[in-house]
């Protein structure tokens, strides 16, 4: 399902200016102004879209981004009806990632070893998180590493981004479960997010070989094509 329109000549400047809202968004984490946090977050994944529509991207990629801006802005809210509606999105997100995954070949050890860090991970989670979160997280949290496995079939750049991806979800879940923060946490895990989301991104958009030695541009051709 790739985009059969784009606009090259806009494709520079909106990636610029994901960089550039991205490290303003950043500072204001750093800096501790909500404000600058409010007005910045829900930009982030807009102008990565964006950027990727310019380029032509496949379908699945542009609506996993715009599932992670919606889900963006209703984590933006303490409320637990807004925060499981924001995971329902991020899950929607990752859905659309595996479908531009296709079914290309992945190495079964990497999925063994994030098959076992999910286990680790909600073993260390289980006895913080309130009832109620427990069943939708962990099924995200399946999710979450089947993106984080399938992400080598775009090349390296997406498997990195697919980690960071669990890294940046996983420092929120150990925030819910009372577990010992890092220092400037939040902009951990936002710098995690944003790197992984581009990475991703950059990815499926092509440039380096996936992991069975095609150029994405051309997995793409052979799996996602309508």
């Amino acid at each position: 399902m790739t985009s059969r329109t784009g606009a090259p000549r806009l494709a520079g400047p909106l990636l610029g200016a994901f960089l550039a809202v991205s490290a303003v968004h950043l500072a204001g984490l750093l800096a501790g102004q909500e404000a600058v946090h409010l007005a910045t977050k829900p930009l982030l994944m807009p102008l990565l879209a964006a950027h990727a529509a310019a380029r032509g991207g496949p379908r699945p990629l542009i609506a996993a981004l715009l599932c992670g801006w919606a889900g963006d802005v209703l984590l933006m809210s303490d409320a637990e009806p807004a925060f499981l509606a924001g995971m329902g999105l991020f899950a929607a997100g990752h859905v659309c990632y595996l479908v531009l995954f296709g079914r290309a070949p992945v190495r079964p050890v990497s999925g063994l070893a994030y098959a076992v860090l999910l286990v680790v991970l909600l073993a260390l989670l289980w006895p913080g998180l309130p009832d109620g979160l427990r069943a939708p997280l962990a099924g995200y949290g399946l999710l979450l590493t089947a993106t984080a496995w399938r992400a080598g079939v775009l090349g390296r750049c997406a498997a990195l981004g697919g980690a960071l991806f669990l890294l940046s979800d996983g420092l929120i879940a150990t925030g819910i479960a009372d577990l010992p923060r890092l220092p400037a946490q939040d902009f951990w895990i936002m710098l995690t997010y944003l790197a992984a989301q581009y990475l991703l991104t950059r990815g499926a958009l092509g440039g380096e070989p996936d992991s069975t030695g095609a150029a994405p541009g051309a997995y793409r051709e052979r799996r996602i094509r309508i």
